[in-house]
């Protein structure tokens, strides 16, 4: 307390305060301006600067390598500085910027250029997430990466630009963010239109120009027409088919096109090659018929088909069921190449839809014409098994690329579908052809019919419709009936329903029925032809009850007595006379 009294006491203590307040006006130090700096020192992050206040200010050196300033600084030098503050709230010290003094000096000029839109001159400096930074005056500006140019850039583009003087529109200037944006897009856009005007004021519709090929994209092409921009769209590059652009054109290359349209509001032109030529769909019918056979040459194979040129500009499309008679879902690559000669078969003629079916496997033998003169129905060929299903085989045969189809029931004549297991893959032997359905395309082949029949029994046992025979059961069949065997034969088998095993419906049980029991039975239906044949055991019942009415009573049949009666009174005759002679006993 006793040295304060001193110090406030002391005169010349108080003549230096009203000194320093009194100098502290005259240097006009105002947060918000633009003052000018001495540099004092140039350190390794930060550049010391002389304000002519308490202390010095301190600005990052980041800020004056973005602005390429750094390598011209040197202690002594003057330059410009924003004061933001005169004491800091956290350190005390003076805060400065030489970036925001360079924006705040040269930002009525660009807010006068975007009023104006006048164009400033700038270097690309570096580039950032979604564009690039652009030195205008010393003035950072954002360069959208889609304001660079007209049509997108490739890296090794973007390279070239860079570090050299451009011209630029300023686009957005938002002085609140400090927020300036600057547009090269826009300039090559607008001397992109002064040379479309120019050239739209010379040519029309029709006119036939040179350009030089600027750009190659799949679907078309930009052509450089000397100053303005036209594009021939990859359809009018030829009549035929293309698939890539690159396929015809070449960047840099000049040619003839014809202008095709000129759209009045976008001003955009479409440019043509193959409408200098005439249209080869132009009298077509004239120059080709339905079902005319003419030279071609494959252009391309797709999944689902191949392209030929049958003339100049004129290409017609073989279907992929056009390709083989016997390959139906057949790679067309396997069966045509490109470039390949070929001759093929007119089969359709669409002018409207400008489309032309073609057919190859018509210009070649039809191997089903083949098959059946050389093998019809009936004739026993050699075969290979190509594919095994549930239901039968599937056989290539010889000496031709058909497939046939062995079924089943069709391999032996006992039909029994385990015989499938006795055959594997490229198994070879000899079938019978059995049928031929060249509409369908099938063949149907058999195997059991190069044996002989063993429906033939009952042709050389004399048997027919009604005929009784003696079977032997094979299998009882649980709430079905029973199968048995015909005349000791393995192959000659077959089935008696349950309701035909007996007259009386208490007596249709097929559980009374033994493997190896034997039956007498009546033929009900034979059709040897068909491999079919129907016994029962109720018919025969049924027969039976009918030659014994007509044996032992003609009377009864006549009266309507049934058979019970007529055995009912036999039975009971006998009975009769067995009690008299107890009696008389």
């Amino acid at each position: 307390m006793e040295i304060k009294s001193e110090v406030s006491k002391n005169p010349g203590a108080k003549e230096f305060e009203a000194l320093l307040k009194e100098d502290l006006k005259k240097r006009d130090l105002k947060e918000g301006n633009i003052i000018k700096a001495t540099i004092s020192e140039i350190g390794k992050k930060y550049v010391f600067v002389d304000l002519k206040a308490k202390s010095e200010g301190i600005i990052p050196i980041e800020e004056f390598k973005i602005s390429k300033e750094f390598q011209d600084l040197k202690v002594g030098s003057k330059i410009d500085v924003y004061l933001e503050r005169i004491e800091s709230f956290k350190t005390g010290e003076i805060v400065v910027s030489r970036e925001k003094a360079r924006r705040m000096s040269q930002w009525v000029k660009m807010q006068k250029a975007f009023e104006s839109q006048e164009e400033v001159e700038g270097v690309i400096t570096n580039k950032v997430k979604g564009g690039m930074v652009v030195n205008v005056n010393s003035c950072l500006c954002f360069l959208p990466g889609s304001q660079i140019s007209t049509t997108p850039l490739k890296n090794f583009e973007i390279d070239k630009l860079m570090n050299k003087p451009l011209n630029f529109i300023v686009v957005k200037c938002d002085k609140a963010r400090g927020n300036l944006v600057v547009s090269r897009r826009a300039i090559l856009e607008k001397s992109r239109n002064e040379g479309l005007e120019k050239v739209l004021a010379k040519i029309k519709v029709g006119d036939i120009v040179e350009g030089k090929c600027k750009a190659i994209l799949d679907w078309g092409a930009f052509i450089d027409l000397d100053g303005a921009d036209g594009l021939c769209h990859v359809t009018d590059l030829a009549y035929s088919r293309v698939k890539k652009t690159s396929d015809l054109l070449s960047v840099g290359q000049t040619m003839k096109f014809k202008v095709i349209k000129i759209d009045a509001q976008t001003k955009r032109i479409s440019l043509g090659i193959k409408q200098m030529f005439p249209d080869p769909y132009e009298d077509l019918d004239k120059k080709y018929k339905v079902g005319d056979i003419c030279k071609a040459v494959v252009t391309k194979c797709l999944e689902y088909g191949v392209f030929a040129k049958i003339s100049e500009n004129l290409e017609g499309l073989i279907h992929q069921s056009e390709l083989s008679f016997t390959k139906k879902n057949v790679q067309p690559s396997k069966i045509l190449s490109p470039s390949q000669e070929i001759k093929v078969r007119i089969i359709e003629i669409d002018t409207s839809k400008r489309r032309i079916s073609l057919s190859y496997r018509q210009t070649l033998e039809n191997p089903w014409d083949v098959v059946t003169k050389k093998s019809p129905v009936g004739s026993v060929v050699n075969c290979k098994v190509n594919n095994i299903s549930d239901f039968g085989l599937f056989v290539s045969i010889e000496s031709s690329d058909l497939i046939g189809m062995i079924h089943f029931k069709d391999l032996a004549w006992n039909e029994n579908d385990q015989n499938l297991k006795k055959f594997k893959k490229n198994d070879s032997f000899k079938a019978k052809i059995l049928e031929i359905d060249k509409e369908k395309e099938k063949i149907r082949l058999g195997l059991k019919q190069l044996e002989k029949s063993p429906f033939d029994y009952f042709k050389d046992e004399n048997l027919k419709i009604g005929s009784i025979i003696t079977v032997a059961v094979k299998e009882i069949l649980p709430k079905k009936g029973i199968r048995v065997v015909i005349g000791n034969n393995e192959n000659l088998i077959t089935t008696i329903k349950k309701s035909d095993l007996a007259l009386n419906v208490q007596d249709q049980r097929e559980t009374i029925f033994q493997p190896g029991n034997r039956l007498d039975c009546a033929i009900v239906d034979l059709k040897p032809e068909q491999s079919k044949v129907v016994l029962s055991v109720k018919e025969k019942e049924r027969i039976e009850n009918e030659e014994a009415i007509k044996k032992f009573g003609k009377e009864g049949k006549s009266s309507g007595q049934s058979l019970k009666s007529i055995f009912g009174k036999v039975l009971g005759s006998k009975k009769k006379d067995k009690k008299k002679d107890k009696e008389d006993k």
